[in-house]
């Protein structure tokens, strides 16, 4: 194999060197297609008033919300069989695909820091999903799908899975599909049917959800036919500087032997999977505990964060990527347990690496794109051997607990979900209302109050959460604001066990899981990912003593001071199953909440353009005497609001370049997924709307002619919307 070390330094943000093997010969750094196609799939007394404000109006929200009553539950796909394990050996065949699943680019609550001010104005990268398929064949098979969103949510499971059957049959089910989250917080929301995930994008947000679902199953679908004889190779390292404990007073209460499995008090491991077919790579999946919070609360445009770079970064720089051949080769930088994990190294997570959000994004992608390509680079260790899953449902709110998973050794209950008095405060790298502080015990009457007014808390609930002040009872509404039957699953790929829970996991407790679940199976479990985020979202999950600190997280665990206890037996259970070759059906199951929703967004109701202009007009034209490498070249162009369409699998933007040779005399060489480009949207007044777009012009640009391009879509007041395309006009780049 031939050793590629790429150029540094593309565009005003420097970049190190990333280094691939690969037997790709002749081929350039990047290359553009002519045109991108479009696929089908933590106080000042005026912050408490403000905080009272937000609260007031949070509990609004609430009520118009409604709480609808719930709607019939979904037929389901059948489980899957027992017994799909194959003989022992290798022979795989592998898939890989990727789908755009990015929602309304415009006026809709964004998901992760609960603002009801930060909405959507516009797009830095694009949220992709991003699937692997491995199938042995006559044996086992499996889907794994890491997408940049905030959380899978129950509903998009649910209905991933149901227009999988359709499409697929019984090929994939619950037991052998993981979708899993990068739980970036610069994406639209709404895209779920719990009430409490609503609040804040006041509603469900139908076009954000359908782009969500219809982008996974894309992609499934895509990797599933892509599938062709093909290896899997693994191998684990440590990455440093990438991560930092942002409750490290929670995480100190832990018992020191277990405190000592984390130098730093951060959990450093990465592990990577390399996809292989004829000897050459096709698709890389990593698994590496860091927050997707670069991006702060005040960003408003679309993003998938620092993980979202790190796959940019290896996709385009590394491989060559571009809209024209994606697909060829696909990057994933999965979540793990990164409850307590933040990318915000200064401050006990308060604040990035520098001032500057972007560039941190870079900074925290660009460190887990450089590992994991040293990782990727020298795999040898094949993953072989049988490919099995199983998975079952589990009511979460009464779970008896055995007294071989609890601190005392007792057997002990959970609770119905609720939320404690510190969920207000929020974490350190998205802080909340100034009204109670993290490890506050003393009920707030302000805070305790107003949940009260919301969803009462019966005394026994209360008590249950000890130490938890509690907040909101979102378990004992009817129906339930926050999902409680949930969904717990272990996945088998040879000598490597992938544990999938819906919910944010501190270091500590996913350790505690994957230690559990490799007791069980032994030596047939020779590597165990603890795979977070994973279909369905319940909030956090953190150890008993960390629960009993009431920091954000252990007060953003649902089921009370037992919540991973039950995990742990419930995964011991699973676990036992695989080995034995048993089935585990569920007892219960999640009832389906897609046909009552509610939203108070309104969305685009008319666009005009000023008296006198068109759609597509340019308002301020790119600088008449060109630009400099390394500048800045930007537009403003008359648009139409971006949620007629969000334009999912194409773009709102191009950069072109005179080229004699291409089609029409112009060469695309980057869109609205590119990390040199922004695209802006603002409402100048009544229907009329403004999009700014920016090209930050790499330094290893070709000099020559460009021009910014827009396209959009424009509402009429009788409904419809009607695309259009601006130029500005052209200019040098020197």
């Amino acid at each position: 194999m031939s050793l590629r070390t790429l150029c540094p330094s593309r565009g005003p943000l420097g970049r190190a060197p990333l280094t691939i093997r690969t037997p790709r010969r002749g081929r350039g750094l990047r290359r553009r297609a002519a045109a991108p196609p479009r696929a089908a799939g933590r106080a000042a007394p005026a912050r408490r008033a403000a905080a009272r404000a937000a609260l007031g109006a949070l509990l609004a929200a609430a009520l118009a919300a409604g709480l609808a009553a719930p709607g019939p539950a979904a037929a389901d796909p059948a489980p899957a069989s027992a017994g799909e394990a194959s003989a022992e050996g290798g022979g795989y065949r592998v898939g890989v695909g990727i789908a755009d699943v990015t929602g309304e680019a415009a006026e809709v609550g964004m998901m992760g820091y609960a603002r009801l001010d930060q909405r959507t104005s516009g797009i830095h990268t694009r949220q992709w999903a991003r699937a692997f398929v491995m199938e042995q064949p006559g044996g086992g098979r499996t889907a794994f799908v890491s997408a940049d969103v905030g959380m899978i949510m129950q509903g998009v499971h649910q209905e991933v899975l149901r227009r999988l059957a359709e499409r697929l049959g019984q090929r994939y089910t619950e037991s052998n599909v993981v979708l899993s989250a990068t739980h970036t917080h610069a994406g639209p929301g709404g895209h779920g049917h719990d009430v409490l995930y609503n609040l804040t994008t006041l509603g469900h947000q139908k076009k954000t959800y359908e782009a969500i679902v219809s982008g996974i199953v894309a992609a499934v679908v895509t990797a599933d036919a892509d599938r062709a004889p093909g290896t899997v190779k693994i191998a684990t390292g440590d990455l440093k500087g990438a991560n930092v404990n942002r409750s490290a007073a929670a995480f100190r209460r832990n018992p020191a032997a277990e405190r000592a499995r984390f130098p730093g008090e951060v959990d450093t491991r990465m592990t990577v999977l390399r996809f292989e077919r004829a000897g050459r790579p096709v698709g890389m999946l990593s698994w590496f505990p860091t927050h997707a919070t670069s991006m702060t609360p005040k960003n408003t445009l679309i993003s998938a964060d620092n993980k979202g770079y790190a796959s940019y970064r290896v996709e385009h720089d590394a491989f060559g990527v571009d809209a024209a051949d994606r697909g060829r080769f696909v990057a994933a930088f999965a979540q793990t347990n990164a409850g307590d994990m933040s990318p915000n190294l200064r401050d006990g997570g308060a604040h990035g690496p520098t001032d500057d959000e972007f560039e941190n994004t870079r900074i925290i992608g660009e460190r887990q794109a450089a590992k994991a390509l040293e990782l990727f680079n020298g795999a040898t260790e094949e993953l072989r051997g049988p490919i099995d899953h199983r998975q079952r449902y589990v009511d979460f709110s009464a779970v008896d607990v055995a007294g071989r998973y609890t601190p005392d050794g007792q057997p002990h209950r959970t609770c119905q979900a609720a939320l404690g008095q510190a969920f207000t405060a929020g974490a350190e790298d998205g802080p909340g209302p100034d009204l109670v502080d993290e490890g506050e015990l003393r009920a707030n009457p302000l805070v305790v109050g107003l949940g009260a007014v919301l969803n009462p808390a019966p005394p026994g609930l209360r008590r249950c959460q000890a130490p938890k002040p509690v907040f909101l009872a979102t378990g004992a509404q009817r129906p339930a604001w926050t999902p409680q039957v949930l969904p717990v699953q272990l996945v088998r790929i040879g000598q490597l066990t992938l544990t999938a829970a819906p919910a944010e996991f501190t270091i500590a407790a996913g350790h505690r899981v994957t230690d559990t679940v490799a007791a069980e199976l032994g030596d047939s479990s020779r590597h165990t990912v603890f795979a977070g985020y994973s279909n369905a979202y319940s909030q956090y999950v953190t150890t008993p003593q960390e629960y009993d600190a009431q920091h954000y997280e252990g007060a953003s665990t649902h089921f009370g001071r037992y919540t991973l206890p039950a995990y742990q037996q419930e995964f011991a259970r699973l676990a036992q199953a695989l080995r034995a070759g048993e089935p585990t059906p569920s007892q219960t199951r999640p009832a389906w909440r897609g046909d009552h929703q509610l939203s108070l967004n309104p969305g685009p109701v008319l666009d005009a353009p000023p008296v006198g202009r068109e759609f597509g007009d340019v308002r301020d034209q790119p600088a008449a005497d060109g630009y400099r490498r390394g500048e800045r070249a930007s537009a403003t162009f008359f648009t139409g609001h971006p949620a007629n369409d969000p334009r999912t699998g194409s773009t709102f933007l191009e950069v072109r370049r005179r080229d004699p040779g291409a089609p029409g005399g112009w060469r695309t060489v980057a869109t609205d997924d590119d990390w040199s480009t922004t695209y802006r949207w603002q409402r100048a007044y009544l229907a009329v709307s403004t999009a700014t777009l920016t090209w930050d012009i790499p330094r290893e640009a070709e000099p020559g002619t460009y021009r910014l391009v827009h396209h959009g879509d424009a509402r009429a007041l009788t409904g419809g919307g009607s695309p259009f395309t601006g130029a500005s006009r052209p200019f040098t780049v020197r």
